[in-house]
């Protein structure tokens, strides 16, 4: 039974170290931030990749940039932000239906 006591203290040890290297690395506590916020801040950081390849592509269209791989990186970053971003709210839609249908 001790032993099972010390691995549990040896995991929350190394959950907290984890944590601690999570935080510094994204500089703020994944504890204090809202869910409607990094879902503002998804939404956000995907329509700017939108913006950043529409510009790109004007750009290209207009003579201005001349890298083709760089314009069709920013379309494919686009497009995958889109996806990710529609299959989410596709999973969140199915989760309140499910919950939604759920007996009393």
């Amino acid at each position: 039974m001790t032993s099972i006591n010390s691995s549990i203290g040896k995991i929350d040890s190394f959950h907290d170290k984890i944590l601690e290297k999570a935080t510094e690395a994204f500089g703020q506590s994944s504890q204090n931030v809202d869910f409607s916020d990094r879902m503002q801040n998804a939404l956000t950081d995907v329509a700017d990749a939108q913006k950043q390849a529409a510009d790109s592509m004007k750009a290209f269209d207009l003579g201005i940039e001349t890298d083709l791989s760089k314009v069709m990186v920013d379309q494919q970053v686009s497009s995958l932000g889109f996806q990710l971003t529609l299959n989410v709210r596709n999973k969140m839609l199915s989760a309140y239906k499910d919950i939604l249908n759920m007996p009393v």
